[in-house]
């Protein structure tokens, strides 16, 4: 049977709805107080039967949130980090523009850490454990290998380097929820700085 495209079109926009609201609920209440029947309220839905139709459980539902968020994250930065012609101005972006996408996305970054420490699917990897995988990091030893290879960046343990940078920002939603004021500016200015010394090669 040939699924005609209106009906395609109207499924992807249901689903989007439902993971909107999952964001919101979560954000909202926390994980473990997102039920599908407080989604369905959220979404305007007639009934839980609807999630049910477009999602295989909690656990489908929650892991689209998860992409949908960091796709979300991935083609924020792309546009701007691929932009750069050095890699200095690359690391330097992808820092500014990390913590510059939670600064503006407060929930859907709030809903992230609830899944990330809560979420454990019957099948499948965890948020922690897909966030510990060495390949998580490709990209940021990507650029500093790219800086390494120019002579811009010095010689170093790219893993240990990635690692660092990553890490230096994946505690920033944390710090939010202490610290809700937190001058993100100040806190992009001193990592970009941090990073810049620890990467630069030797005159």
């Amino acid at each position: 049977m040939q699924v005609r495209r209106e009906d395609s079109v109207t499924t992807s926009a249901r689903r989007a709805q439902i993971v909107a609201a999952t964001i919101e609920t979560i954000a909202d209440l926390g994980y473990h107080q997102a039920s599908f029947a407080r989604i369905a309220e959220r979404a305007g839905l007639s009934s839980t039967r609807l999630i049910s139709y477009h999602f295989d459980g909690k656990d489908d539902l929650m892991g689209q949130v998860i992409v949908t968020i960091y796709e979300g994250i991935a083609t924020f930065m792309t546009e701007r980090v691929s932009a750069q012609t050095s890699p200095g101005a690359a690391l330097d972006t992808y820092i500014r523009s990390l913590i510059g996408f939670i600064r503006d996305h407060r929930r859907e970054m709030r809903a992230a850490t609830e899944i990330f420490l809560n979420f454990r699917p019957e099948k499948g990897t965890t948020a922690q454990e897909a966030a510990m995988d060495p390949a998580s990091l490709g990209h940021i030893e990507r650029l500093l290998f790219w800086g390494q290879e120019s002579g811009e960046f010095r010689r170093f343990n790219t893993r240990v380097m990635a690692m660092a940078v990553q890490r230096a920002m994946d505690g920033l939603p944390f710090l939010l929820e202490g610290d809700p004021g937190a001058d993100l500016d100040v806190y992009a200015d001193e990592l970009v700085e941090l990073f810049r010394l620890a990467t630069r090669a030797t005159p």
